[in-house]
């Protein structure tokens, strides 16, 4: 569903009634009230019952609501470059030892349209961003184009253990080599347990819902961003007559968003771990991939490892803009979560990677707290507050100057001024007196433990996310006249 920007702009504006129904292109009215929230903020915490919609081009769309976001690494939309030659034990070896410490070379190729400049040149001119460079992919994780086109792997290679999430047109799972040992993953050895995070997509869901681009976007970024420390691995992709398959490393520690829910809100060192390892990452999508733009910064979209580190997952907003005359390109998409939009993306004047930034400002508002400082059951009015609201502070509990300073200096207005965005890049936002306790090369190289260890007990061990229906339930056959329409997009999978 696409819902007009206009209905988008004149339903903030109207402040004389409250909106309760949205028109998309087809005329059709939905009913805002669905999206009205069972939150409690005398938790302060929002609760597990929140709807977070997902929004794209101005649209509240039902089929992208889920009650608890699918977990991570799993949701489905974007593409690139995949491994298809690899064997199991290449994966277990890729996702067990994480990557070394590296210099990041200007020689890495990323694909990157011609209109959006080079990447090697976008690396040269953000160099000085950094007073060190961010680690990338293992030189073991080839580009797509050096891979033999044969795909390695079907669905018949492996076994689901059991569902970890959800959606409309995706489901992720929980699986295990056909050929694995038939026994239950606790009894078996450590050492040979091997598990993934499968993601499954219908095509005809994808199609129906107008994510095809999306799907292919997702892959093509996980893809390029492989083996940094704390984004998902993409490990191989491939592709039946009816669905889309992405394999990817397996996050036992589940949601960010669960530990917050349960213990309400962080205290500042939590979340000053957590919100450095963000910018670690949003350093290197930002610089050193061409200006990627991931749009959905959120709790629910943050899994922890079993050490308690951070893996940012759902790329499927996620967009490399380019750079044209040493400036990001924009781009005029109105996606994300309604909480964690910034003010340009809902006035639709055009976004760029500082987007991205502000979100951060809103995460370490929402670690501190427990919430947003934007909230509404109305996600128009949500829109609203973001651009006519100042941003306030309890009282209680109490925050450090350090820390609203850096949530101001994120959620400002005028992303001209926005820290992040700033000459300097990331490197500025790394000298803020929020991060002053953060040894930036020790958290690169995972030298610390996380705050929140997760308890998990062996490789694949599920018990940090919830239980789902096995039923997949009815679905629309894809048909041979789909086939010879949309096949030619799905070549890469």
């Amino acid at each position: 569903m696409i819902i007009n920007n206009t209905s988008v702009a004149s339903a903030i504006t109207n402040s004389s009634q409250t909106v309760k129904h949205i028109c998309d292109e087809d005329g059709r009215s939905y009913n805002l009230s669905r999206y009205d929230s069972q939150v409690n903020l005398n938790h302060a915490s929002r609760a597990v019952s929140l709807h977070y919609t997902k929004v794209f081009l101005g649209s509240f769309d039902p089929s992208l609501t889920s009650t608890t976001n699918p977990p991570g690494h799993h949701s489905a939309q974007r593409v690139h470059t995949i491994r298809t030659d690899l064997t199991f034990d290449d994966m277990a070896a890729t996702v067990a030892q994480p990557p070394a410490p590296a210099a990041l070379s200007s020689s890495r190729s990323v694909n990157v349209p011609a209109t959006s400049g080079s990447h090697v040149a976008h690396d040269q001119r953000h160099h000085r961003h950094s007073h060190f460079q961010p680690q990338v992919a293992p030189t073991n994780f080839p580009r797509v184009e050096a891979l033999p086109k044969t795909q390695k792997f079907n669905p018949d290679h492996f076994k689901v253990v059991r569902t970890l999430g959800t959606g409309t047109f995706a489901r992720v799972c929980l699986v295990r080599p056909s050929n694995a040992p038939d026994i239950p993953l606790e009894q078996e050895n450590r050492g040979n347990a091997k598990v993934y995070a499968l993601k499954i997509l219908r095509k005809t869901e994808v199609i129906r819902l107008k994510q095809v681009e999306h799907v292919r976007h997702e892959r093509s970024i996980l893809a390029d961003v492989a083996g940094h420390p704390f984004i998902t691995s993409l490990l191989a992709s491939f592709s039946d007559h009816d669905c889309l398959y992405m394999l990817l490393d397996y996050v036992p520690g589940g949601e960010l968003f669960s530990y917050l829910r349960k213990l309400r809100r962080f205290e500042e060192s939590t979340a000053c771990f957590y919100a450095a390892e963000i910018v670690l990452v949003l350093e290197y999508l930002h610089e050193h991939q061409g200006g990627v733009a991931y749009r959905d910064l959120k709790p629910e979209n943050l899994l922890l490892d079993k050490d308690g580190h951070i893996k940012l997952v759902d790329f499927g907003f996620a967009k490399r803009l380019g750079y044209k005359d040493d400036r990001p390109v924009e781009t005029y998409t109105l996606c994300g979560t309604p909480e964690y939009l910034a003010p340009e993306v809902i006035q639709n004047k055009g976004h760029t990677t500082a987007v991205d930034w502000w979100a951060l400002g809103i995460l370490i508002y929402e670690f501190l707290t427990g919430y947003p400082p934007f909230w509404h059951q109305n996600p128009i009015e949500i829109y609203k507050q973001i651009i006519g609201k100042p941003l306030t502070f309890p009282q209680d509990p109490p925050i450090s100057e350090h820390a609203k300073d850096i949530v101001r200096s994120f959620c400002t207005v005028d992303r001209s001024r926005r820290l992040g965005n700033l000459s300097g890049g990331a490197s500025r936002v790394k000298a803020h007196p929020f991060f002053q306790s953060i040894n930036w090369d020790d958290l690169l190289s995972r030298r610390r433990q996380g705050p929140i260890v997760p308890p998990v007990r062996y490789p694949g061990d599920a018990q940090c996310f919830e239980t789902y229906s096995e039923e997949d339930g009815k679905r629309d056959a894809y048909t041979s006249d789909m086939a010879q329409k949309y096949d030619q997009y799905f070549a890469d999978f």
